[in-house]
């Protein structure tokens, strides 16, 4: 039986894998020891995604709490499973910039080494594997905040004369800008990547996500800007906005059609290769357009303040060009816009404090 192996199983993108893979009939191996939890805190556990896997995938699924800082933990796993890894999904990683300068050296062993540990894995025992790899648009840096800017009542736009006003594309520079300690440990991670793809032709894919969202988010402040803003607007936890006149823009893309780019990607892989994944045009919102569609959807005002601090390196605007992976692979474009993404957001909140009053 074709296996696939998912990092970071029990968080946002990797759940979606791994109920997507194993829906096209694949066993999954999870890989996910709660880091999560040690990131944020109780309230930002996987624990829970974890038991509805379990639950939903049945014997289809199979959890290990392998830490993928350990080569040898990550090298015996492989080699139980070689000649059977059809797909890697890397999405375990420590995921918070603010987070990554409290413990750098703890940032760059998750987010660098722990992806060069998978990636000699898939290499001796898994070469004809295809790797997906969850990069990040803070690869960039700063560097988007040298855009022409214009300001509009309820958010940052681009010039529309500039070339990058529909989208950042994959040739924007991704040296001498500030990145926050998170954004060059990714960085390593996603040359590195790359290279295995180059230089020893292994099929891996570069994603350099803008805002990934989606219902099965454990949001908690330093990460899962969309789930964490919900969670604040259905309990009433106050949500702080900062910098920028809360006027910054970000593209959303639901973990479903990340996954439907995944698989397009997984059916005909082209070796090392880049892409910016997003929102684009057709998901994006500033945070104020995002606090006013949480009110809306919860029919209730939100307790939230501003403080002028913008965090460091963070983008005033960023949303992605889609035209090369969609040049590359025509059949696939974003389906869920933000409104529709909260709504599912908000409804699956209900439904798990519901469940957690109940027990």
């Amino acid at each position: 039986m074709a296996v696939a192996i998912v990092t970071g199983s029990g968080g946002l993108v990797g759940s979606e894998a791994a109920r997507h893979f194993a829906g096209l009939g694949l066993d999954v191996v999870g890989v996910d020891n709660d880091m999560r939890r040690y990131f944020f805190g109780p309230d930002a556990s996987t624990a829970w995604q974890r038991r509805r896997l379990e639950a939903e995938l049945g014997a289809r699924y199979r959890h290990v709490e392998i830490d993928i800082r350990s080569a040898a933990g990550i090298d015996a796993l492989f080699a139980r499973h070689a000649g059977q890894v059809a797909v890697v999904v890397h999405a375990a990683a420590q995921p918070s910039h603010d987070w990554a300068a409290r413990e750098p050296a703890t940032d760059f062993a998750i987010n660098a080494t722990g992806t060069l540990n998978l990636l000699e894995a898939v290499r001796r025992h898994a070469a004809d594997a295809v790797f997906l790899f969850c990069s990040t648009n803070k690869v960039y840096g700063d560097t988007p905040n040298r855009l022409p800017l214009v300001e509009a009542e309820t958010r940052f736009a681009v010039d529309p004369k500039h070339r990058f006003a529909e989208g950042i594309d994959e040739t924007m520079s991704i040296d001498q800008s500030t990145h926050s300690v998170f954004g060059a440990s990714k960085v390593a991670a996603d040359v590195m990547v790359q290279e295995y793809g180059r230089y020893f032709g292994l099929k891996t894919g570069v994603f350099r996500g803008g805002c990934l969202t989606g219902p099965n988010h454990s949001g908690a402040a330093l990460h899962g800007f969309l789930a964490f803003l919900m969670k604040c607007a259905v309990t009433g936890q106050p949500y702080t906005v900062l910098g920028y006149k809360g006027k910054q823009v970000r593209d959303n893309i639901h973990s479903r059609d990340l996954l439907a780019a995944f698989e397009a990607f997984f059916r005909e892989p082209r070796p090392g290769e880049v892409y910016n994944m997003g929102g684009g045009s057709y998901a994006n919102c500033s945070m104020i357009e995002a606090i006013r569609l949480c009110e809306e959807i919860a029919g209730r005002p939100m307790r939230w303040s501003y403080d002028a601090t913008n965090r460091v390196g963070d983008h005033i605007w960023y949303v992605s060009d889609l035209r090369k992976f969609q040049g590359h692979y025509p059949g696939w474009r974003p389906q869920t816009d933000i409104r529709a993404t909260l709504n599912e957001i908000h409804a699956a909140l209900r439904e798990r404090h519901a469940g957690e009053q109940a027990a």
